[in-house]
């Protein structure tokens, strides 16, 4: 899965024309589009995160691979609670 932020994204058109650009490269792509903020997640399968990012600039985008969120390590309870017992979080 790649994500791209595409500022120059901001309509239904602007969807389109990237939606055949990346399935031109890779037929079986799922595409996510989050238009407010100009972001697309790309679920896909043969093609390379860059190869895709051509494909949208050759269709007149200019699209930035986002890096992936990095996993949330679990919480871990400490003793007394959430604040160590020192109730700090509690004032």
């Amino acid at each position: 899965m790649t994500t791209f932020q595409i500022p120059d994204m901001s309509c239904g058109h602007c969807v389109g024309a990237i939606t055949r650009a990346v399935q031109a490269l890779d037929a079986g792509a799922e595409l996510a589009f989050d238009l407010p903020n100009h972001r697309l997640t790309v679920q896909h399968g043969r093609a390379s995160a860059a190869a895709m990012a051509e494909a949208i600039t050759e269709a007149g985008y200019t699209p930035t691979e986002q890096a992936a969120p990095a996993a949330a390590a679990p919480a871990s309870p400490r003793p007394g609670g959430c604040c160590g017992g020192s109730r700090a979080c509690h004032t």
